[in-house]
């Protein structure tokens, strides 16, 4: 099994170990996310869930969460 491809958003700022990474799952289907203060810590969900996700983000469906 090989190290999957970390990505991190251009939103997430320089140098700090402040972010969410995201890769595809070893399974090829789901999406992988981690915390980069722990990355052995890792969540794997189906793509129909992050596009849900992502949908509610961009709507601003979480926005009092990041206040």
């Amino acid at each position: 099994m090989s190290e999957p491809s970390w990505q991190k958003s251009s939103f997430s700022g320089g140098g700090g170990n402040n972010r969410v990474e995201v890769a595809a799952a070893d399974d090829g289907d789901g999406i992988a996310v981690r915390e980069s203060t722990d990355p052995g810590r890792v969540l794997t969900t189906d793509r129909a869930a992050v596009r849900a996700l992502l949908r509610g983000a961009k709507a601003g469906a979480f926005d009092r969460l990041a206040r």
